[in-house]
């Protein structure tokens, strides 16, 4: 005899009603009038399964201007980690930062980002892991758009044969290019900066090719491959 069970309702928390609630207000299709969040994570490793997420920069971005007072920076308490990984981002596993239980930080990153459009270099990574902690939570994934500033630099390239270009460009890469100081590299907020910095160049040169939409921007939305 077969039996079915229907499957359990969770009741997810207000926090993430309220993040979903605020898809209702539609994004703006002009660039101008789109309020962007660029983001970074600092992590234990590559692992999505394994490794945790040990901090979250991010800086908003609204008509080209960084709100550098609205910033957000948060350290999170995790038992896994690993020294090889610290000696790149300087997170010390003992450090005297405060840091939240990674339900309480992913509470206040949902509440900063809203439906904000997410910026990112090579995204899939940093939008992965927090989808993955979101998971761990038993909460749904993030419903952000998302545009990578590793394929958006690639539209900025000239379409010739003379110009050998390189299938995944670093940020450090766009840094040397836009010539943007790496002076924070390796933690959240400093990467965070970089590509917003690099982010603001990069639409402008879209822009002097044509005026962009945030539709074409978000046209075939391969930042995950």
């Amino acid at each position: 005899m077969i039996r079915l069970f229907k499957r359990k309702k969770i009741d997810l928390p207000d926090f993430w009603k309220e993040y979903e609630k605020s898809f209702e207000e539609k994004i703006p299709n002009d660039v101008n009038d789109v309020r962007f969040v660029v983001f970074d994570t600092e992590t234990t490793g590559f692992d999505y399964f394994q490794d945790r997420i040990l901090c979250i920069g991010a800086l908003i971005l609204v008509n080209w201007r960084i709100d550098v007072k609205k910033c957000f920076e948060i350290y999170i308490h995790q038992e896994s980690y690993r020294k090889e990984t610290a000696k790149i981002h300087g997170i010390l596993k003992h450090d005297k930062a405060d840091r939240l239980t990674e339900l309480k930080a992913l509470e206040l990153w949902l509440a900063y980002i809203g439906n904000a459009v997410l910026v990112a270099h090579h995204a899939h990574f940093d939008v992965t892991m927090i989808n993955r902690a979101l998971a761990r939570n038993s909460l749904p994934p993030m419903k952000n758009k998302v545009l990578d500033t590793g394929i958006l630099y690639k539209k900025t390239l000239l379409r010739s044969n003379l110009i050998q270009k390189k299938e995944r460009y670093s940020l450090d890469d766009l840094a040397t290019k836009f010539d943007i100081s790496k002076k924070d590299r390796h933690t959240a907020l400093g990467d965070s900066y970089i590509t917003s910095i690099a982010f603001i160049k990069i639409l402008y040169k879209l822009k002097e090719k044509r005026n962009w939409t945030m539709q074409d921007l978000s046209a075939r939305r391969k930042w995950w491959k």
